[in-house]
């Protein structure tokens, strides 16, 4: 008798706690909303790019945020709202051209591009300058083109010591946390479809 009292006992605690456990749990479940404020600009900048970290090693976009060679690059990149893109785990082969490289097109070509309604020829020139994949200035030596990530391809040059991605020279690599920046001394254009 003492048995099934205790576990009566047992099983009518049970039930208390699962109760009381469930109840807990129906607490609030509103959804917050943003301030009235920051329903503006800042309410379209999400995901993985906006995150602050100083700990750990700068990736692609942040290399590229962090040079003052690169404005216009990293202005281009905002246009065409690739920064999340840029962030991925990777691993990710961008070819960054100079802010020279972009002064070097014809007059009036990256006003244009930057516009709204360009947009879509903004990603596309720009995801022609990523490759998956993390590869040295002399490992690239190996290739004769890469697969880009807009689904086209570029042709690989060496000419000496140099490389040349697209017609354009890699003058400089960096080590990124998600793959390689290479500098490059001209913007890579893909190839326009007839």
């Amino acid at each position: 008798m003492k048995t099934t009292t205790n576990l009566k006992l047992l099983i009518g605690s049970f039930c208390i706690l699962m109760l009381l456990a469930s109840c807990k749990n129906e607490a609030k479940t509103e959804t917050p909303t943003a301030p009235a404020d920051m329903q503006t600009e800042d309410a379209k900048k999400t995901g993985q790019a906006f995150i602050k970290d100083d700990e750990s090693r700068p990736n692609v976009l942040q290399i590229a945020i962090g040079s003052p060679d690169h404005t216009t690059l990293v202005a281009a990149v905002q246009a065409a709202e690739l920064e999340n893109a840029l962030v991925n785990a990777g691993p990710l082969m961008v070819f960054a051209p100079t802010n020279e490289a972009f002064d070097a097109l014809p007059e009036g070509t990256v006003e244009d591009l930057l516009k709204p309604e360009n947009k879509d020829a903004l990603a596309n020139i720009l995801k022609y300058h990523v490759t998956p994949g993390k590869y040295t200035k002399d490992f690239l030596k190996k290739f004769k083109k890469l697969g880009q990530a807009n689904d086209q391809s570029v042709m690989v040059e060496v000419k000496g010591d140099d490389v040349y991605v697209g017609g354009a020279k890699i003058i400089a690599s960096i080590d990124a946390g998600n793959g390689i920046v290479h500098v490059v001394d001209k913007v890579i254009l893909p190839p326009t479809e007839e």
